[in-house]
């Protein structure tokens, strides 16, 4: 049974395209090579793989090298930068999975192993979004443009994941799909649980799935933060209504609490002065706004609701644009904030 790198990679190479089929499956083949946007499995053509060579040494098969970021690297490096694996152990594990051989009995050095946690579990959140990397460049970055959502900086609570499990209701099987990962934290910037948005492989929209959206961890209380708070902040339910509004105002700390129920027990910085409440036109999105108005009224902060003037403020980018968005919520902007937030940090 190979137990080495080297052994499993020169297997690895023998299968070298269906490899790249299975874990490099935005790309295609090019003659002898595989190409695709990065190791990372980002549709684009400036990584290339080599279906065909020696087993070893120069211009072996299953060595690649991505022409845009200068990584190079063989098909075990495929396999743990494409599904966000950090330990070899579970690097070595998913190849052998792969080949079909079989997994080692004995494990060494239990104390190497990595102690379970429960799924679900704020340990489970920080770990899922260990493994995920910056949305550069990546499907979250495709999904959220393809949304009208085109001002990322100050974005770093979201990250993506390659191939995040996705586990139906019942007893289907678990797939994999890409997913947006968002941390979410408490007003410290501890991570207490993450958000996972499931996407489609080629980024168009969410994942066709039942249920392309679900969270884990500590949630209650806490949120997705773009931007630390200070006297003033802005908050509201998902996160590209969040997002859609940093476009229009990317200088105004803003906070996405996930879901009504958890918009209306948001906790509350304790230096706020001013709290703006981005609600939905429903009928959930008023019952939260009237409960955070109640509870930020206790506390002596203003609250100032803030209208979409279709479905969310999502809808209103993708129909009206970001201009008309931002002269908009301007109207709707208390007079110290109108000038400060509405032109403060809108350089690109």
């Amino acid at each position: 049974m190979p137990r080495d790198a080297s052994e499993l990679s020169r297997r690895l190479a023998r299968h070298a395209e269906a490899v790249c089929r299975h874990y490099l499956s935005n790309g295609r083949r090019r003659g002898h090579y595989w190409t695709v946007g990065d190791v990372r499995n980002t549709p684009g053509r400036s990584m290339f793989v080599r279906l065909s060579g020696p087993e070893s040494g120069p211009g072996a098969a299953g060595h690649w090298t991505d022409a845009a970021s200068a990584e190079y690297g063989d098909l075990l490096d495929v396999i743990r930068k494409s599904c966000g694996l950090l330990d070899f152990r579970d690097v070595a594990d998913e190849a052998r999975r792969f080949l079909s051989l079989p997994q080692p009995e004995l494990r060494q050095a239990p104390t190497s192993v990595r102690t379970p946690v429960p799924a679900g579990s704020p340990e489970a959140a920080r770990r899922l979004l260990a493994m995920s990397q910056p949305i550069n460049g990546t499907l979250v970055d495709t999904y959220l443009r393809n949304r009208g959502i085109r001002t990322l900086r100050g974005t770093d609570s979201l990250r993506f994941h390659p191939r995040c499990y996705y586990r139906p209701e019942g007893d289907g099987p678990t797939e994999t799909w890409p997913a947006m990962a968002a941390a979410v934290t408490d007003l410290e910037g501890t991570i207490t649980g993450a958000h996972r948005t499931w996407l489609a492989r080629d980024g168009s929209g969410k994942a066709p799935i039942d249920t392309p959206r679900r969270a884990m961890g500590g949630l209650l209380g806490y949120a997705v933060r773009f931007g630390a708070a200070d006297d003033v902040l802005a908050v509201g339910e998902g996160i590209e209504t969040m997002l859609s509004l940093h476009c229009a105002l990317p200088a105004m700390p803003m906070a996405a609490a996930l879901s009504a129920n958890h918009l209306a027990a948001l906790l509350l910085p304790p230096t706020l002065r001013r709290l703006y409440i981005a609600r939905d036109a429903d009928a959930a999105g008023d019952t939260a706004l009237a409960a955070l108005t109640e509870r930020a009224e206790a506390a002596g902060i203003e609250p100032l609701p803030l209208s979409p003037r279709m479905s969310d403020f999502n809808e209103d980018l993708r129909t009206f644009g970001v201009r008309a968005l931002r002269r908009t919520l301007r109207t709707q902007l208390a007079p110290q904030d109108g000038d400060c937030f509405t032109f403060k940090g809108m350089g690109r």
